[in-house]
């Protein structure tokens, strides 16, 4: 324990935030991939309509993905501070008690998607073309949750005891047996975005389990036998307490951006593909930020555990810094080339155009979540989740969505208008985050 600890605890805090977040940037990276490469080779194989279908499908995907992933983070911020704290015993039987609840959770939203998944796509006013597609999609996805939640789950605890390099070599397998299987079923066999879904969750599946197998040939913490799972009450609720929070703020955040495909979803299936495409190069350009946040989570966490706050302040305000300079290079190449983004998959030139349009004032999103998303994730690693819920939910529903169709409706020939509604909404985030920082309040039980 000892050794992991200091990384994170002790010595040079650029060297610490660097040391855990490149493994997290390449496995976030990696991780991006599945979506792209699903979306690209149904792009370099089918049509609009398929490209419209996965996109659509894996948004639906998403909003579950960030109600887990925020779950995890629960157990991530727990096992950090019990961690730091050098507290084996509480940082064991909180790993036990989360992995137990993981189980149970996939059981439950299974079943919720295979009956729910038809509604939730005509919520979305998906496109009649492309229905039958991203319903195939979600239910073949849907079969896979419990390979979901035992990835993240793994990698939510092998990252709060400050190892990053492992999740990384795990979705590595897992994104090189995705890339195989989306050729081979999509390409040869032509199975367009049931295909894709197949490949999707068969590579997950392989990464929890070889996941599973690697830890237990190791000296961890935590051994993988049925009689360790079990549900410790205490570590429960605090879990609870931590992780619903930021599952409800990753889920709203979701959804905003569904209420918004579903925005665009009328206005037909070129403006639908071209976003979906777009979205596919925002996930590359966001991984810097989503980096650093996860890195300033666990750091502050173990920090604020081995009672060092002012060291996870400054490991903050390092990781805004390196998170913006890496955020400007996308920025930069959405603005000076927004066409290439768009031809790498293979889009025609009514996509590309309305495409172009979006990733215009999106972009500049990039440079401000380098903020956002490191503030989030300074506070959710001093226990603060409640307060990141609370911001998340002001500036995706109350402001995102409702900017999103006013412009929409003022401005219906072109996606500039749509773009320019979240990078407006985060700085009004960012910035009740800083006030509520400087107060502060975020070093106070």
């Amino acid at each position: 324990m000892e050794k992991n600890n200091k990384i994170l605890t002790e010595g040079n805090i650029y060297k610490s935030l660097l040391m855990f977040a490149i493994p997290f940037l390449i496995a976030n990276f990696i991780q991006a991939l599945y979506g792209a490469v699903d979306m690209a080779i149904v792009g370099w194989f089918g049509s609009s309509i398929s490209i419209s279908a996965v996109s659509i499908g894996s948004q639906v995907m998403q909003i579950l993905t960030s109600l887990i992933s925020g779950l995890t983070m629960g157990g991530t911020i727990l096992i950090a501070q019990y961690f730091g704290a050098e507290k084996e015993k509480d940082t064991v039987e909180t790993i036990s008690t989360m992995l137990t609840l993981f189980v149970g959770f996939a059981i439950l939203f299974t079943i919720v998607m295979m009956f729910l998944t038809p509604s939730f796509l005509k919520m979305l006013r998906t496109p009649v073309e492309a229905f039958s597609g991203a319903k195939e999609y979600v239910l073949i996805c849907s079969m896979g949750i419990i390979f979901i939640f035992g990835y993240n789950g793994i990698s939510a605890m092998l990252r709060g005891i400050g190892d990053s390099k492992s999740p990384m070599i795990f979705i590595l397998v897992a994104c090189i047996t995705n890339i195989v299987l989306d050729l081979i079923l999509v390409g040869i066999f032509k199975l367009g975005p049931a295909g894709a879904a197949i490949a999707t969750i068969a590579s997950q599946g392989l990464s929890m389990i070889l996941a599973i197998i690697y830890l237990s040939k190791q000296n961890f913490i935590f051994q993988f036998k049925f009689k360790n799972f079990k549900i410790h009450k205490d570590k429960a609720l605090k879990l609870i307490k931590l992780g619903i929070p930021v599952s409800l703020q990753e889920t709203m955040v979701s959804v905003s951006f569904l209420i918004i495909t579903a925005i665009i979803n009328t206005l037909g299936v070129v403006p639908a593909a071209a976003v979906g495409i777009a979205s596919k190069f925002d996930m590359f350009a966001m991984l810097p930020a989503i980096a650093f946040s996860g890195a300033i989570t666990s750091i502050t966490a173990q920090n604020i555990g081995a009672n060092k706050p002012e060291r996870a302040k400054k490991a903050l305000n390092a990781s805004m810094l390196l998170a913006f300079l890496c955020s400007i290079v996308f920025f930069a190449w959405a603005q000076i080339s927004a066409q290439s983004i768009m031809h790498m998959f293979k889009a025609d030139a009514d996509v590309t155009l309305a495409g172009s349009q979006y990733m215009r004032t999106f972009s500049i999103d990039f440079m401000l979540v380098a903020f956002g998303f490191c503030q989030n994730g300074f506070l959710n690693g001093c226990g603060k989740t409640k307060f990141t819920m609370i911001n998340g939910i002001l500036a995706s529903i109350l402001i995102r969505v409702p900017l999103a169709y006013i412009l929409s409706v003022y401005i219906p020939t072109s996606l500039l208008g749509i773009g320019i509604a979240a990078p407006i909404a985060t700085f009004i985030s960012v910035t009740i985050s800083f006030v509520y920082i400087k107060s502060g309040r975020w070093n106070k039980i």
